[in-house]
């Protein structure tokens, strides 16, 4: 038996793991200390009212026999997938039901697509972006190419023609930095996308925080249904992340090689997937339903008012930022830090230094893969933002 040895290539943690080591290992030896955490973008705020009367009411149906439910459809169930097409309906995006496949999480199907495609293969990746692009990939075998965000292309990397590749991964809001593709822009994308014959894994798991008149569904751009699927979560959008629920759109027009990737994804997925409990798709409708939206809106109101305090504490600073108008992510440079032996503006280095001096945990960019950089998460507590923002270091 040999085992995958692609393993070996990995980092030695996931990112957040890191984190959390560290916060445990600097707690232990200070007790006492008033750690705040704007770090792992987990939400804070409860479940809206309309969610939880309709995963109760979904409870109650479990206890009596005429309405108790066992297996579901694989593909999601119809009452969900209809509220999703009619969230789409709202974008102006038309979505058939069958192209539309209920999760466990976005998470999940990022690194579950890869199953559908042959690999190893070639996967552009913008950097800095979400690490589990970068760990599935490296985890099947694939070559990675990278294009690169800066502070000169606004964090929004651009096709480069001259590159092949066979998978693409967009991140729009971009996670870690809050940079919003334009209509332009990821139009450019689709048309390099049907120039390479590749496939663009689009995921907009924080579409609802955009403000602007900026797209929120890759379908918005034309002919992406020829080479798109889009990934998207209930994790911030409705505060999912400990209810788990997303769902991944691939178009029946999308085909590579004569084969539909629809069924293919359907193929996989009935296999070894058994769908999410219905329970949960309850209040996953209940949170695309009128009320639903409304009550979930006004949690989103809430983490971007903390970003903009965020963004504002930065500003005040003169610390250099971006991020934090249509995400709940402020990216930011970090300052340097006087060391013994050295004066560093490394990410790590600005981590330790911020949690020793300010007791405020933030994540490192190079996690995302650009050192020199830093991300604030807005998912917190008004008062803890505001007492972070009150600790924490000139530039």
């Amino acid at each position: 038996m040999k085992m995958n040895a692609n393993y070996e290539n990995l980092q030695d943690s996931y990112l957040f793991a890191r984190i959390g080591q560290k916060v445990r290992e600097y707690k232990a030896k200070n007790p006492n200390a008033d750690v705040i955490s704007l770090g792992i973008g987990d939400v804070t705020l409860p479940l809206a009212p309309a969610v939880i009367e309709a995963m109760q009411r979904a409870v109650a149906e479990m206890a009596h026999e005429k309405t108790f439910r066992g297996y579901g459809d694989y593909q999601g169930e119809i009452f969900l997938r209809e509220a999703v097409q009619n969230y789409y309906a709202g974008k102006n995006v038309q979505l058939e039901l069958d192209e539309i496949f209920i999760s466990d999480g976005a998470k999940s199907d990022c690194g579950n697509l890869l199953d559908i495609f042959e690999c190893p293969c070639t996967a552009l990746i913008p950097a800095p972006v979400y690490p589990v692009y970068v760990d599935t990939n490296i985890m099947a075998g694939n070559r990675i190419v990278y294009a690169n965000g800066s502070e000169e292309n606004h964090f929004l990397p651009m096709p480069d023609y001259a590159v092949d590749t066979n998978l693409i991964y967009l991140c729009s809001p971009n996670n870690p930095t809050g940079a919003v593709y334009s209509h332009a822009q990821l139009e450019a994308w689709v048309n390099y996308a049907l120039e390479k014959d590749a496939v663009i894994l689009f995921d907009g798991a924080y579409e609802i925080f955009v403000q602007d008149e900026l797209p929120t569904s890759i379908f918005q751009i034309p002919r992406a249904r020829e080479c798109a699927i889009e990934i998207c979560s209930f994790s911030k959008t409705a505060g999912f992340t400990g209810t788990r629920c997303g769902y991944t759109v691939i178009p029946s027009a999308l085909q590579r090689g004569g084969v539909s990737l629809n069924k293919m994804w359907l193929r996989r997925q009935t296999t070894k997937f058994n769908g999410v409990s219905y329970i949960t798709q309850r209040g996953a409708e209940a949170a695309l339903s009128p009320t639903g939206l409304t009550q979930i809106k006004e949690n989103i109101r809430y983490y971007q008012q903390n970003a903009r305090l965020i963004l504002d504490a930065m500003r005040a600073r003169n610390i250099p930022c971006i991020g934090g108008q249509n995400a709940p992510y402020v990216w930011l440079k970090c300052p340097q830090v006087a060391s013994s032996a050295e004066t560093r503006h490394t990410s790590w280095a600005f981590f330790d230094h911020l949690l020793e001096s300010a007791n405020i945990v933030g994540t490192p960019g190079e996690g995302f893969g650009l050192d020199g950089y830093f991300r604030l998460s807005a998912f917190a507590k008004r008062e803890n933002v505001l007492r972070a923002m009150e600790r924490f270091p000139t530039a």
